[in-house]
């Protein structure tokens, strides 16, 4: 997954490293928990879940940034079919999308067309499968 409009062009190694941690989600029903990888640094970012072939279900990749930006995500190079949750600096769901795998330019892109602090990537249908909803609560354990 890379993100549009927040960084400018990077090399890419395969050398990128993601810290770990979870998600804890704060839905109207039960607390869901999700086993995250960390992008909180531009290489980070740019690298996501490009490349990957699966993604291993309860888990998935935290976006993080230390102020709410406005940018804009797609799925170059990403082979697996994901759902997107954005939110703000409270944590508060704003938008959720799902998203289509693309191996060729154009690819489609998605745009919350709000500001926000973080961005929660997840196996596509995941969010709907757990319930959560916008107006949930995001925090971040490492």
């Amino acid at each position: 997954m890379l993100v549009l409009g927040l960084l400018p062009t990077l090399a890419l190694s395969a050398a990128v490293t993601f810290p770990h941690g979870t998600a804890v989600i704060r839905t109207t029903g039960p607390t869901v928990q999700v086993r995250v990888e960390i992008a909180e640094t531009p290489a980070q970012r740019q690298q996501g879940l490009s490349g990957r072939r699966a993604l291993a279900p309860g888990s998935g990749m935290a976006f993080l940034w230390r102020s709410e930006v406005r940018g804009r995500f797609w799925m170059k190079d990403t082979s697996v079919p994901l759902s997107i949750a954005f939110w703000n600096k409270s944590g508060r769901i704003l938008r959720i999308f799902d998203m289509a795998p693309c191996r060729r330019d154009p690819c489609r892109i998605y745009d919350p067309k709000v500001a926000f602090r973080g961005a929660l990537e997840v196996n596509r249908g995941a969010f709907e499968r757990w319930r959560v909803r916008p107006g949930a609560l995001v925090t971040i354990r490492r």
